[in-house]
C-alpha cells in the first residue's frame, strides 16, 4: 500500500533529520537558497491570484505550490528543519552541534535566497525601477506594514501575536511536511503536503522564510518600515514560534507517542549513529 502508517513515518522523520544533519555546508547552503527563493515566489503567486480575483482564498490556494516543490526536490526549508532534526536528536542519532549547525546555515541560506528574490522580482515588476504602476506593489506594502509597524502599534501584546501566529503557522508547515512522508508517490505527497499548508496560508500566519521576502519587498516598494521594525515585531518573535511550533506540537508530540518506544539504548547508541529503522510491532515478520 502507498500509505504509511504513523511509526513507520516518526522512522522517516529521524532518518531525514539524521540525514539533513550529515550534509556538507555548501549543500545545506544551496538548497536552503533556491528554498528562500521558492517561497518567495510562491508568495509573488499568491498574492498575484489574490490581487487578480479579489478573493484571499485563492492565493491561499495557490501558494503551497512552492512548498510542494521545495519537498519534492529535497530542499532545505529551515522551518521543516526545526522539526525534522530535533526528532533525530530525540533518538541520539543527531548531536545538538550538529543540529545547532544545520539549522544557522539553512536559516541564513533561507535568507539569502529570500533577498534574491527581491531584488530579481522588484526588477522584474519595476523595469528596474522604471514603472511603478503595477496593483502588486500597494498590495505588497499593506502587507509588509501589517507584518511589523501594525503590530508595533500594540507594543508588547502585538510581539505576542507574531509568536503565537508562528507556533500555528509552523506546527500546520511541518505537518505538511510529515504527511509528505505518508506517501511513496508524487501525486500523494503533493496532495498531503499541500493541505495543512493550505490551511496556515488561508489564516494569515507567520511564516519565518515567507517573512524574509515580504518585509524587504515591502520596503523596497516604498512601506514604512525600517531594518528594526522587521526584526524586531516580526522576525525575530516569528522565528521563535516557528521553532516553538515544531519542536512542540511535532517533533516532541510525535516522538513522545510514536517513536519514544523504539529509543536506543545510551549504552549502545550513540548521538552520532544512525537509528535503528523503527518497525511498527503489528508489521514485524
Amino acid at each position: 500500500m502507498d500509505y504509511k502508517k504513523p511509526a513507520e513515518v516518526v522512522a522517516l522523520m529521524i532518518q531525514s533529520g539524521t540525514d539533513k544533519g550529515r550534509l556538507g555546508t555548501t549543500d545545506l547552503f544551496v538548497r536552503g537558497a533556491l528554498s528562500g527563493m521558492l517561497l518567495g515566489i510562491g508568495t509573488t503567486l499568491a498574492v498575484t491570484g489574490s490581487t487578480q480575483t479579489g478573493i484571499p482564498i485563492v492565493g491561499a490556494l495557490l501558494f503551497p505550490i512552492c512548498f510542494v516543490v521545495v519537498v519534492l526536490m529535497g530542499l532545505e526549508l529551515v522551518t521543516g528543519s526545526f522539526a525534522l532534526l530535533p526528532a533525530a536528536y530525540f533518538h541520539k542519532s543527531l548531536s545538538i552541534g550538529s543540529l545547532l549547525r544545520n539549522l544557522m546555515i539553512v536559516y541564513s541560506a533561507n535568507l539569502f535566497g529570500a533577498l534574491l528574490y527581491v531584488f530579481l522580482f522588484w526588477a522584474s515588476l519595476t523595469s528596474f525601477g522604471q514603472t511603478s504602476g503595477s496593483p502588486l506593489i500597494p498590495a505588497i506594502v499593506k502587507i509588509a506594514e501589517a507584518k511589523t509597524t501594525g503590530y508595533g502599534q500594540l507594543g508588547g501584546a502585538g510581539i505576542a501575536t507574531a509568536f503565537t501566529k508562528g507556533i500555528l503557522c509552523n506546527w500546520m508547515v511541518t505537518m505538511g511536511v510529515v504527511l509528505a512522508l505518508t506517501s511513496s508517490s508524487t501525486i500523494g505527497k503533493i496532495i498531503a503536503a499541500w493541505i495543512p499548508v493550505f490551511m496556515f496560508f488561508a489564516q494569515g500566519f507567520e511564516h519565518a522564510v515567507v517573512n524574509m521576502f515580504l518585509i524587504p519587498a515591502g520596503m523596497l516598494f516604498g512601506a514604512k518600515v525600517t531594518l528594526s521594525d522587521w526584526w524586531v515585531y516580526n522576525q525575530i518573535p516569528v522565528t521563535l514560534g516557528n521553532i516553538a511550533g515544531a519542536l512542540l506540537f511535532t517533533a516532541a508530540a510525535l516522538y513522545i507517542t510514536y517513536g519514544r518506544e523504539n529509543k536506543p539504548a545510551a549504552s549502545s547508541t550513540t548521538r552520532s549513529q544512525t537509528p535503528k529503522a523503527i518497525v511498527p510491532e503489528q508489521q514485524m515478520v
